[in-house]
């Protein structure tokens, strides 16, 4: 069923973001390694919406609020009772009504607990170099348990930190500086004090921490990467094109205005392929792939310095306007360092993902929307390929519409320098998207838009309602290679082994990845099939992790057996969630698998990111303690 709501609305903060807005924040945080908490003051500074504001109401999750004052004054406050998804609204009484004029600062004392979900504290063993503690966040939606904020993609604000940590810190922000501490902090001397500004506005969510043994590469003239000194070498390989990647960006759509572009690969439990925190992209160890295959990630990663950061959501229902347009950029950054026919491959794949997502919750699910209601959903569980892959698709389709790429890519960075620093909905979008092609191309422009379904693909569930048209020029060999393969299974060929291991070995990771989602189309697969595909191409023994994760897939889905230990492997040894979400599903599906799959979780639920660790439980039946 289609649906309707409101284009302007926020229904996943508890704070009273209408009375009032947070435009910067002063983080003063010390990070304890032995307690796993970070504790301190953060001081925010209000602009009222209108006069007499008596109140202020923040989100906060899983925090221990110690004090909140104002000119050095104890303020009355309370938590509220928490929502199950969005947490316990802080609330705080002004000490008298506010006039709109007057801006003012609160200052609130605090410190994190084990239950926030926005960090995760890492023991020596569970990082690379089994020596060092380590820490980092991930904000998005959680903002609210690193610091009382109003957590909400509408509200855009600077911030600045002093971080003291014995460990190197870096956050979302340019350092300043650091210098040594004297003092002694939990019983652990040698702390030193990081400094650091980010000047330009930004969402909560960007607010970005990591602390660890920390080792930096230059890899271009605006961009180190940083990891574990002992992944420092591989990492700059990888990614020694991502300065190429800036400059198409910044030819695609406006100069890039963030200064710094450098690089945070985490440990193995980051539960994402990437997250734009500006000024420090986070992505994930198993991009490490040795062949530079897997760092669309990274042309992904800084578009979003654009699309989602520069103009950025209103709120999570609008959320495909970070992520659709991304995947649209990374794709045009693609095709300039590539060719067109890689940017219509990778949209294939993709297209793909799009339809296991909807499988997976159903075509009829509000899920599937492009514009979903959020009223008291929590945006997790909602997260997916959709506004990613199904955002992608309404923009090529739209730029097919209104006549290619030469009439749609000016109005790309028309877009920006509109909407730069700002926060919009789908109806903004929409009706700039109509008022520059009148303005631009006339009245016939605006006919063509209106020959879109606009309700059909923002309001309604399931697949696009177009078909794309995708140049399948670098597919066809993977098609045709699966073709046999299929063939065999419906003959009923199981000793089948003929296939040509010279095409293969030729094709790229991505062709690779092709050719097993093809394969998964026609499972189950008999098991004496899959050993002969195993013994042919060496799946199982394969380290890129986006081919092991399909291959995988196809054996569990045929419940092939003799693939559950190196399922266990590859869910214990990373905890991307695109990869363990969907394997922990098969393997509890799949035949004497459902023990396996909940025994290997609970063995090593500490490893996993508590936003992964929640996700998990649910796709498998754990009931959370």
């Amino acid at each position: 069923m289609c649906s309707g709501h409101p284009s302007s609305r926020e229904p996943n903060t508890l704070a009273n973001i209408n009375e009032v807005k947070v435009k910067h924040i002063h983080l003063d945080l010390t990070v304890d390694f032995v307690q796993r908490l970070l504790g301190g003051h953060a001081t925010l500074t209000f602009e009222p919406l209108q006069d007499q504001v008596e109140n202020v109401v923040l989100d906060t999750s899983f925090l221990n609020i110690d004090a909140v004052e104002m000119n050095s004054k104890p303020l009355d406050f309370h938590l509220a009772e928490r929502h199950p998804a969005f947490g316990s609204a802080l609330h705080i009484k002004l000490p008298e009504p506010i006039h709109q004029s007057s801006k003012f600062d609160i200052t609130i004392k605090y410190t994190t607990t084990d239950r926030c979900t926005a960090l995760q504290f890492l023991e020596p063993e569970q990082t690379v170099g089994k020596q060092f503690p380590y820490l980092f966040s991930q904000c998005q939606i959680h903002a609210r348990s690193f610091v009382p904020c109003q957590d909400s993609p509408s509200v855009k604000l600077t911030y600045s930190a002093s971080i003291a940590s014995p460990l190197p810190v870096l956050m979302s922000a340019i350092k300043t500086s650091e210098e040594p501490s004297a003092a002694s902090t939990a019983g652990q001397p040698g702390f030193t004090v990081y400094k650091f500004e980010q000047r330009t506005s930004i969402p909560s969510y960007l607010i970005a921490i990591v602390s660890g043994n920390l080792a930096g590469r230059e890899i271009g003239p605006r961009s180190t990467v940083w990891c574990e000194p002992e992944m420092v070498d591989a990492a700059a390989w990888e990614f020694a094109d991502t300065e190429k990647f800036i400059a198409a960006g910044e030819d695609i759509l406006t100069p890039y205005e963030w200064g710094r572009y450098d690089l945070l690969v985490l440990p193995p439990s980051f539960p994402y392929g990437g997250m734009e925190n500006p000024c420090l992209s986070f992505v994930t160890p198993t991009l490490l792939a040795g062949d530079r295959s897997l760092v669309a990630v990274v042309a992904h990663e800084i578009s979003h310095s654009w699309t989602g950061n520069l103009v950025t959501t209103q709120s999570w229902e609008h959320f495909w306007l970070n992520e659709g347009w991304t995947v649209f950029v990374e794709r045009k950054i693609l095709a300039r360092l590539q060719g067109e026919p890689q940017r219509h491959f990778s949209a294939i794949i993709g297209y793909k993902a799009l339809t296991d997502s909807v499988e997976l919750f159903g075509h009829d699910s509000p899920a599937t929307l492009l514009n979903p209601d959020l009223t008291g959903i929590d945006p997790d569980d909602y997260f997916s390929t959709v506004p990613y892959e199904k955002g992608f698709n309404l923009l090529f389709y739209i730029e097919q519409v209104v006549g290619g790429p030469e009439v749609f890519e000016p109005y790309m960075k028309a877009h920006i320098r509109r909407f730069a620093h700002t926060s919009i909905t789908t109806s903004d979008w929409k009706s700039y998207l109509y008022e520059y092609m009148q303005q631009q191309h006339g009245d016939d422009m605006v006919s063509k838009l209106d020959s879109i379904d606009w309700h059909q693909w923002l309001k309604c569930p399931g697949m696009p309602p177009v078909s794309p048209k995708f140049d399948t020029t670098l597919a066809e060999a993977c098609y045709s290679l699966a073709a046999c393969w299929k063939g065999a299974k419906d003959r009923g060929d199981s000793e089948y082994n003929s296939a040509d291991k010279e095409r293969f070995s030729e094709f790229t990771s991505l062709q690779k990845v092709m050719f097993l989602e093809s394969l998964m189309e026609a499972a189950p697969f008999p098991h004496d099939l899959l050993a002969s595909l195993d013994a042919c191409y060496q799946l199982t023994s394969v380290r890129n992790c986006e081919i092991r994760f399909r291959w995988q897939r196809l054996c569990l889905s045929s419940d092939y057996e003799p693939i559950y230990p190196s399922v266990c492997e590859l869910v214990i040894e990373q905890g991307r969630m695109k990869f363990v979400r969907p394997l922990y599903r098969y393997l509890n599906r799949a035949k004497n698998g459902s023990e396996l799959a909940k025994s290997t979780y609970l063995a090593n639920k500490s490893f996993y990111h508590p936003i992964a660790a929640m996700l998990i439980e649910k796709d498998i039946g754990i009931a959370p303690v």
